[in-house]
């Protein structure tokens, strides 16, 4: 313990060799390469984003049922999932400018051509391929940000990563309705195709080629990182189509669960056979570590306050994309101004775990106020509250990623290629897999509740009740005019009662949603708690290299 502890760098010492790593003026090169990896961030979103709203007009265009088009987000999802690990392997063997570029021009190109697919199985299999290569775009984010951009610029790409993100999420829903009332749905899709276009361009200038790597000792495996990205791409196969299927009543559930969990002890059988030269597993096992990852995982649950509560409590009223829109564009216009002033936070010394618990906290009290939804509500109504949830997410996003940034130099996260990459495809396979992980909960959870009270309500409305008795009554006799007869009118009254019945029934169940969501903040602002706070921050590392930048002018 003592010899550990004897060469256990010091804080300064730390903050000196990251300063003297990376450039202390923000060059072309560099400001092009941030912007290029942003980028593939935020559009990687998009699509995903983009996927979800149009699927329905997709599987009308393509002449697809409900089965079948259940699977199109799901492959697209899962080829995210796969890639994650998978990239590790990719970017140790050829590197990122390599892989981004490649990517990048496949997903190009499958976005063209993707609306024209009337095909099944050639959609699936396309929507496959452009989500195995779009998902390169996330882990290689982390990378590039680590060892390559200045630490005087690193709190501001940061928020320009977190506001490209949720921008993203946020602005989806009226960018599709715009496309789909002024357009085409095609521009689901083809509105990915400048951007990466753009993404290249800045990709191919900002970032240098790098050499070919060495290779030492034994070659990579490449085996042990298929069977762990193939493990967790079928296991969250089977979870995201869990629900429809019936969980273990079904046989496609049983058969894809049972072969994640057989491919996942497989890839670990491998790794205790013998250790891989591009993973560092060890490095991730420290206590803080785990921590922000379970913060991580439960930031992405309570993104689902905006992208999964919010967007149905609307769609049941009948609103469409379009009209949905409004009530999420104030969470992104409050993300570009809030971005900014949390950057500017950071660089005076001010602590990211308070930032991030700021944050939390801000989510959970709009959540709060939004569950008191009525039946009543429209976009309009939720304004102030997304407002807050604008707030709260540039925070909590900015202060979480930051503190993961400042404990992965602190614990050594730059000594070592391996460490990077490692560091980065676990927090990527967490912001991944749980994020899907926690919106299959989500909907789980929503159909149960309303189930639930679906059966509570319908005990008070039953033949024989007055109130409901006169309910029918008065339904039936507004539509007699206008029905073929007595018994014909009367049905459709009792299917207007029904409907609101339903209606209130999903009422019920997002606001249990809401105050779901808002525990979620309470814990995941407890967990933020037991993470120590690092002798680090941007402002120590901004005064160390514009202190030790003259110096170095002057050895020149």
């Amino acid at each position: 313990m003592a010899t550990s502890a004897a060469i256990q760098p010091t804080p300064i010492q730390i903050v000196r060799a990251f300063a003297g790593a990376v450039p202390s003026e923000v060059s072309a090169r560099p400001v092009l390469g941030i912007l290029g990896v942003v980028m593939g961030a935020g559009i990687v979103t998009l699509a995903g984003r983009m996927l979800t709203l149009g699927l329905a007009d997709l599987k009308g265009n393509a002449g697809i049922g409900y089965d079948g088009g259940a699977w199109i987000s799901t492959a697209f999802n899962t080829a995210l999932v796969f890639i994650g690990p998978f990239t590790v392997y990719l970017g140790g063997v050829l590197g990122a400018r390599r892989i981004l570029l490649s990517a990048a021009g496949t997903f190009v190109l499958i976005n063209i051509f993707l609306p024209l697919v009337h095909s099944y199985s050639l959609l699936i299999a396309a929507v496959a391929l452009a989500g195995l290569v779009s998902g390169t775009f996330y882990p290689l984010t982390l990378t590039f940000a680590l060892r390559s951009i200045p630490p005087r610029v690193l709190p501001f790409t940061v928020a320009l990563y977190a506001t490209c993100v949720d921008f993203a999420v946020n602005i989806a829903p009226s960018l599709y309705g715009w496309f789909r009332d002024h357009l085409s749905w095609r521009w689901m899709f083809w509105n990915s195709v400048p951007l990466t276009i753009l993404m290249m361009v800045l990709v191919y200038y900002g970032i240098p080629p790098s050499p070919a790597p060495k290779r030492k000792g034994s070659p990579p495996s490449f085996a042990g990182f298929l069977y762990g990205s193939a493990g967790f791409a079928t296991l969250y196969a089977a979870l995201d189509q869990g629900e429809r299927l019936d969980w273990w009543r079904s046989g496609v559930f049983t058969g894809l669960f049972v072969a994640g969990a057989f491919l996942l002890l497989c890839g670990f059988v491998r790794r205790l056979r013998g250790s891989n030269p591009l993973v560092d597993l060890l490095f991730l096992g420290k206590r803080d570590t785990l921590l922000l990852g379970s913060v991580l995982f439960l930031f992405r649950f309570t993104l689902l306050g905006t992208i999964v509560l919010i967007p149905q409590s609307l769609s049941v009223h009948g609103f469409e994309a379009s009209q949905i829109g409004p009530a999420l564009v104030w969470t992104a216009a409050a993300q570009i101004v809030i971005a900014l002033v949390a950057a500017l936070l950071l660089l005076r010394n001010f602590d990211s775990r308070l930032l991030m618990a700021i944050g939390f906290a801000c989510i959970g009290i709009a959540c709060c106020m939004n569950a008191s939804l009525t039946s009543a509500w429209s976009a309009a109504n939720y304004d102030r509250t997304e407002l807050l949830m604008g707030i709260g997410q540039s925070f909590a996003f900015i202060g979480l990623v930051s503190t993961i940034v400042l404990h992965g130099l602190f614990f050594g996260a730059l000594a070592t290629p391996q460490r990077t990459l490692t560091f980065s495809a676990y927090f990527h396979l967490v912001r991944l897999f749980g994020g899907n992980l926690g919106a299959v909960a989500m909907v789980h959870f929503i159909a149960q509740r309303e189930k639930l009270h679906s059966y509570l309500l319908g005990l008070h409305v039953q033949q024989g009740n007055w109130i409901a008795d006169a309910s029918i009554r008065q339904l039936t006799a507004g539509l007699f005019a206008k029905s073929s007869g007595l018994a014909d009118a009367s049905g459709r009254a009792v299917g207007l009662l029904s409907g609101r019945i339903r209606l209130q029934a999903y009422i019920l169940t997002f606001n249990d949603g809401f105050h779901l969501v808002a525990w979620a903040c309470v814990l995941v602002m407890l967990v933020v708690a037991l993470v120590r706070r690092v002798p680090l921050s941007y402002g120590h590392f901004t005064q160390l290299q514009s202190s030790t930048a003259p110096n170095q002018e002057t050895k020149s």
